[in-house]
């Protein structure tokens, strides 16, 4: 932080225009942020405690349920804690740790659906080879990969948003500490962070929905190379939840980051969707889409209910 800085906390104004409705709002948003922990949980749980499930595929699953439980509890907690009990005070080092989480999970995500992406075209295209163009080393470098990278990209956003001087008001028109929201409160020249951050933010999604795009053309290619009908189905079911998972994750990016003009009323709910909903909807597609998922989960109830039996 520069000598310039005399901001020390920042006050959150929350979502607009819900006057008198916090407590159902408390309560729907209670209920989509536990559904999540335990979904996520759920996954990484039943993946883990099945060999069967110790594939490529299920191991950058585990990563995303990883991803959903972080990424949900950076906005959410704070924004049930403003609900519920009207405290809408963030320090500046959590208004800092907000805006680095935010961009280092979500960074991941992006990078990770694409990996993911990767997995399937291999699976699917060179079926043969899958296990040595996959094997665990390649995995583990694709996995730790996404989440260094990102982690670089969210420190670099965060030290040139607080770099700025604050010395005038506090209060960030939004529910959360995002960059624009906050870089809007800085007494000197934002024009170096704004350039920086949309050009950062714009083009990581950018970059990895192209290549998941291109990756999907070639499977729907080699897909419609095969000759037998339940190869089709089956290497088309495994791709299903992806293509779902992503077209949430890249939805909402796209509308917020592509299109500034959108009114306010409307960014708000497409981001509340973002942080709250496709983090609890993310464990319950692959789940209700995966027999292999969902027979681990009954395999776990049977285990459990046999040794309470004993």
């Amino acid at each position: 932080m520069g000598n310039h800085t005399s901001v020390t906390e920042f006050i959150l104004l929350g979502i607009p225009h819900t006057e008198g409705q916090e407590t159902t709002l408390f309560a729907v948003f209670s209920f989509f942020y536990l559904c999540t922990l335990l979904g996520n949980l759920l996954i990484l749980v039943a993946v883990t405690s099945d060999p069967h499930l110790h594939t490529p595929m299920y191991f950058f699953l585990c990563n995303l349920s990883v991803l959903d439980i972080g990424f949900s509890s950076v906005s959410t907690p704070k924004m049930l804690a403003n609900l519920l009990v009207r405290n809408r005070v963030i320090s500046l080092g959590g208004c800092m740790s907000q805006v680095f989480f935010y961009h280092f999970l979500g960074s991941t995500e992006c990078l990770l659906y694409t990996v993911m992406a990767y997995d399937r075209f291999a699976a699917i295209c060179h079926p043969l080879h899958y296990t040595i163009i996959m094997n665990r080393r390649v995995c583990a470098l694709l996995a730790a990969g996404t989440w260094f990278t990102s982690s670089f990209h969210a420190t670099i956003l965060t030290t040139l948003t607080f770099q700025l001087p604050y010395c005038g008001s506090n209060e960030v028109d939004y529910f959360f500490c995002d960059i624009f929201p906050v870089v809007k409160l800085a007494c000197g020249n934002t024009f170096i962070i704004e350039t920086v951050s949309f050009t950062n933010i714009g083009l990581v999604p950018m970059t990895c929905f192209l290549l998941i795009l291109a990756s999907y053309v070639r499977i729907v290619i080699a897909i419609l190379k095969m000759h037998s009908a339940e190869g089709r189905r089956k290497a088309a079911s495994t791709c299903v939840s992806h293509l779902s998972v992503v077209t949430l994750f890249f939805g909402p990016c796209a509308l917020i980051y592509t299109q500034p003009s959108l009114t306010e009323v409307l960014v708000t709910p497409v981001q509340i969707f973002g942080n709250v909903v496709t983090p609890m909807l993310n464990p319950t597609i692959y789940t209700l889409r995966n027999k292999e998922v969902k027979g681990a989960l009954k395999k776990l109830a049977g285990g459990q209910i046999a040794s309470e039996g004993h």
